[in-house]
């Protein structure tokens, strides 16, 4: 029997103060089933947020979507206020887009008293009130750990969504692409993304203790000759990137890039991949990341070996399902 496709829902998409040039993307890609609606981000004079949702009246009975980033813990607190209102709004349905869970790689006690603040964010984000159309949708990119997923209340419901597609289309553009070998630097990073690249070899690195360092260390595969890009979710220091780099160098790697979804960056730390002079262009020939931390994004614009592959296709097809 053949499944009769449904005609596109219209989604009125509202968006933080970060993610307006994704969320104009989202739009374009949308073929008219998307509306873009403003806040008014406003601050009384102490400080907290006066905020105003346009145009409230006229969501009753309408599919709502929030995008958000919550690139500092201050920004939490304000969209969380309009995250929590909009469903209460009688809207038809409501969809949170969250591409980068910030605190994911904070999940797990290695002793007592440590706080798993993945946890406290997945709580929050659970409290979302019910819409009338049901639990909140919500959508978020490469978690750090899967099992998060269980941190979640059954007042939302997660989908999880992965970049690596993009990734995947981008290595078929390059010249040399049946010499690609994907890498990745520790086994965290196989297991979370190994089963996604089932036609491709791959190596994988390790860090092993040598005295009071951790040194990194090729554990398995070969790669002199090839063209490696190593894989993972996110890079904040990249000081373990750079490091397996040479790790693959040292072993004959001819060319090493490499691809995480989130480009945190902490204090500009990406400043430490630009290509400045010939060791640095030798170290990494391409540097890709998702658009899931506009405000990396928007720093390292057109700055060499970084190059930005957007999530506003996928994010527009999650906001159809």
């Amino acid at each position: 029997m053949t499944m009769v496709k449904s005609p596109k829902k219209h989604v009125n998409l509202f968006f933080s103060l970060d993610c307006e040039q994704l969320a104009n993307k989202v739009a374009a890609h949308s073929e008219d089933s998307i509306t873009l609606q403003n806040v008014n981000w406003r601050s009384f004079a102490d400080g907290f947020p006066n905020i105003f949702i346009n145009n409230a009246e006229e969501l009753r009975g309408q599919h709502v979507a929030f995008l958000a980033s919550f690139s500092s813990p201050a920004q939490v607190f304000e969209q969380l206020s309009v995250i929590y209102a909009l469903p209460r709004l009688f809207v038809a349905s409501f969809t949170l887009v969250l591409p980068f869970f910030p605190t994911g790689s904070f999940e797990r006690m290695e002793e007592e008293g440590d706080v798993a603040t993945a946890f406290t964010l997945a709580r929050m984000l659970s409290n979302i009130p019910i819409s009338r159309g049901g639990p909140t949708s919500l959508v978020i990119y490469d978690i750090h750990a899967l099992q998060e997923r269980f941190y979640f209340g059954d007042e939302v419901l997660p989908l999880f969504e992965t970049g690596i597609p993009l990734l995947k289309q981008r290595l078929q553009q390059l010249p040399d692409a049946d010499n690609v070998v994907i890498a990745f630097p520790d086994d965290g990073a196989w297991k979370r993304f190994h089963k996604l690249f089932d036609n491709y070899s791959v190596v994988v690195c390790t860090k092993v203790r040598e005295g009071d360092k951790r040194i990194v260390r090729l554990k398995e595969g070969h790669v002199s000759g090839h063209h490696v890009v190593i894989v993972d979710d996110l890079v904040q220091s990249g000081g373990t990137l750079i490091e397996c780099q040479k790790v693959l160098a040292a072993n004959g790697a001819a060319k090493v890039s490499a691809y995480v979804t989130h480009g945190v960056f902490p204090n500009q730390s990406w400043l430490r991949f630009t290509h400045k002079d010939e060791a640095s262009e030798k170290a990494f020939a391409y540097f890709w990341i998702t658009d899931s931390c506009p405000v990396t994004v928007k720093a390292l614009a057109n700055q060499a070996p970084f190059e930005v592959l957007s999530l506003a296709g996928s994010i527009a097809n999650a906001l159809q399902i």
